[in-house]
């Protein structure tokens, strides 16, 4: 056997993700999904041993999350998870709003049949997933609808910046995902997209996401309104 076959033998394979990488995914899961609740104290050595990570890991992992916007280092408390709060969560809305509606319009116009059986196909997924009570898989599906109706039409840097929102935009997500006939209303509110989309009609697209965006922000304002602050 040559040495470079001896050596192939033996290669240790780099992993698809790091120590901190897996456990940042599960930080930031735990708190999209509810697990760490906002005003929750995040203790670095509570932290260490749920998740079998150094304090190093998990210091990195707290500054990440920080950074988006899911964690807060507050004076003599330290990290908490973050009070989502409720003029950010409206201009969030107003983002996804305008881009939404922009990119559902631009499907419309572009007339692809393409278009409307990947937009099927991730709806479909979005009511399997609620059907299976899998509230991971509706913000992945939903997560992937969207990003349908930007890169199929070539809006990549405005997909881009809902990307940079996506943390966010999942945490509010989360929350609204959970309440009382979203799991029905609102494939019903997105089917209306696709729809618009399916006869050509720009207009009746972009209102029709718009509207979805509107109604998902009504009910993360309520949902926010309701919350009291951890003490």
């Amino acid at each position: 056997m040559s040495g470079a076959l001896k050596d192939a033998a033996i290669r240790v394979e780099r992993p698809a993700k790091t120590l901190r990488e897996l456990a940042l995914d599960k930080v930031r899961e735990a708190i999209v999904n509810g697990y760490f609740r906002p005003g929750d104290r995040l203790v670095e050595r509570d932290l260490c041993a749920q998740l079998g990570v150094s304090r190093t890991v998990v210091r990195e992992v707290l500054r990440h999350l920080e950074s988006e916007g899911l964690v807060a280092n507050l004076p003599n408390k330290g990290p908490i998870v973050a009070q989502l709060d409720i003029d950010e969560a409206r201009q969030i809305y107003e983002i996804r709003g305008a881009l939404e509606g922009m990119a559902a319009r631009l499907c419309a116009e572009r007339g692809s049949p393409e278009i409307v059986a990947a937009l099927e196909e991730s709806l479909a997924a979005i009511r399997n997933s609620y059907r299976d009570h899998d509230m991971a898989a509706v913000l992945a599906n939903t997560s992937s609808f969207y990003q349908t109706l930007f890169t199929m039409v070539d809006r990549h840097v405005a997909w881009g910046v809902v990307n940079l929102l996506t943390v966010r935009i999942n945490h509010l997500r989360s929350m609204t995902i959970k309440t009382e006939r979203r799991g029905i209303e609102g494939p019903l509110q997105m089917s209306k997209i696709i729809d618009a989309i399916r006869r050509g009609d720009g207009e009746g697209a972009q209102r029709a996401a718009m509207d979805h965006v509107a109604a998902a922000s009504a009910i993360a304002e309520a949902v926010l309104s309701a919350q009291k602050p951890a003490e």
